[in-house]
This record gives C-alpha cells, structure tokens and sequence, in this order.
C-alpha cells in the first residue's frame, strides 16, 4: 500500500526527533513536516535550552549559539540523508538549515533528488 502524503510527514518528524534525541542529546518540543515539490520542509519548535536563551541577548552569544548548533546538525548530515532516503527512497541533493534564536525555532530544508510530491499524489 502507497502512504499517503500526511503519513509520510508524520514518519519524517518522528525520525527527526529520534535523531535529535539520539545524535544531540535531546529534542525539540515539537516538529512538524511538510513535503512540497522535490523538498522537505521540516520546522522544529523551542530546541534552545534556558541557557541558550539567555546567552543570545547579546549579538556574540547569538551568533556563537547560532554557529554551534548548526555544526551539531552538520556533523550530523550523513545520518540525516540516510534516515531521508530510507524514508522516501530519495536521495537528499541539498541540505539549508537555520535557528532563530528569538523563537527557537530550526528550519530544515532538504532538497531531494525528485519531485515526492508528485510521487506522492
């Protein structure tokens, strides 16, 4: 049986999250997955600890934070792609990612190698 759309998003942001947990120790309050064309687009929500928070009130620790936090998820990208492709059989041809440190938020953008969407429908 094919899965539908919502299925497989629902999959992507409990993998995610296991990852998260697994790889840096904790994860984020909430993740919420959106496939759309040949991306996916994945939103995780409140991931900075209070000692983070407190650290970006200033411009130095915000953009120490900001760096650090994307070499984790770097350091992590091969296990990213493995855990997309096993997924949606596609391979990630691109990998954007950023933190806002107001609301701390991660946005995680794959670009994969096909149109899943389409697949998808």
């Amino acid at each position: 049986m094919e899965k539908s759309k919502g299925t497989l998003e629902a999959e992507i942001s409990k993998a995610l999250t296991q990852w998260e947990k697994n790889y840096l120790g904790r994860g984020s309050i909430s993740v919420k997955t959106d496939i759309l064309r040949d991306m996916v687009i994945v939103t995780l929500n409140r991931i900075l600890t209070p000692a983070e928070y407190a650290l970006c009130r200033d411009k130095d620790g915000m953009l120490s934070i900001k760096k650090t936090r994307n070499s984790l998820v770097e350091s992590g990208l091969e296990d990213l792609k493995q855990i997309l492709l096993s997924l949606t059989g596609q391979e990630v041809i691109s990998f954007h990612t950023d933190i806002s440190t107001q609301t701390g938020e991660r946005v995680m953008v794959f670009k994969l190698s096909g149109d899943l969407e389409k697949q998808l429908s």
